[in-house]
């Protein structure tokens, strides 16, 4: 079956339209379904502009209905990716709110860091909201948050919500990996990873400073020893010496 919004027997007037040309002035005919053509005088490639994307931006099938995407579809694919992940999340863990909480301050930290280390924003993201997704697994099976288990059944329910979301094999496999080592850095890591850790590490220092307040000597230390990109010390130099 195909998407009603691009079934002909679904259109109405103006479902075929002229669009003049940027480059050359010509007139460019397009049928609403189309996202993209060429210019038959000048070969400049036109996107729709009177094409609602909106589904593209989240749908699986979106390639094949539409055919070839521009650019820019593309782009807010990812940037609708990680609000979708976020929301997988939060129906996953339901009532957790404690989960939830962590999960989102991560993703908030992550975010601000990425954006100076030029990471993947949709990966860091989304590893960043699934980071824990495998502790209520942990908990069932061996009664433990211990970070092994988590990142033991973390990955293969990542997997599931990211498959379901329909985001790409590379990008799946990437978060997939992160998820399944966040507690503990290789000798060699991403920068995708790092920006996560960082971020991870910046939620967990702040839970500490409740319990017991660390000295801002041997905070300084710990910050310059742990942290893995710049920018993540310099956002915990501002939360926790300034």
């Amino acid at each position: 079956m195909r998407c009603p919004g691009q079934d002909s027997r679904y259109w109405k007037p103006g479902a075929i339209y002229e669009v003049t040309c940027p480059h050359c002035g010509s007139s460019v005919e397009f049928f609403k379904d189309e996202s993209t053509r060429r210019c038959k005088k000048c070969g400049n490639k036109l996107v729709n502009p009177k094409m609602d994307f909106g589904c593209a931006a989240y749908c699986k099938y979106a390639e094949q209905c539409l055919g070839e995407l521009p650019p820019e579809v593309l782009a807010q694919r990812n940037e609708l990716l990680k609000d979708r992940v976020a929301i997988e999340m939060k129906q996953y863990f339901k009532k957790d709110f404690k989960r939830i909480g962590h999960a989102t301050k991560v993703a908030r930290y992550a975010e601000q860091i990425v954006k100076e280390e030029k990471g993947d924003p949709a990966i860091v993201l989304s590893a960043a909201y699934l980071h824990d997704i495998g502790i209520h697994e942990a908990e069932r099976q061996h009664q433990s948050t211990e970070a092994g288990y988590q990142e033991e059944y973390g990955p293969p329910i990542a997997h599931d919500i990211l498959t379901k979301l329909g985001a790409k094999s590379e990008m799946i496999e990437e978060v997939c990996d992160i998820i399944g080592h966040h507690h503990h850095p290789r000798p060699v890591e991403t920068i995708n990873f790092k920006v996560v850790y960082d971020a991870d590490l910046i939620f967990n220092l702040e839970e500490n400073q409740q319990d017991a307040k660390i000295a801002p000597e041997k905070l300084q230390v710990m910050i310059e020893n742990n942290f893995l990109t710049e920018s993540g010390r310099k956002l915990a130099r501002n939360i926790f010496l300034n």
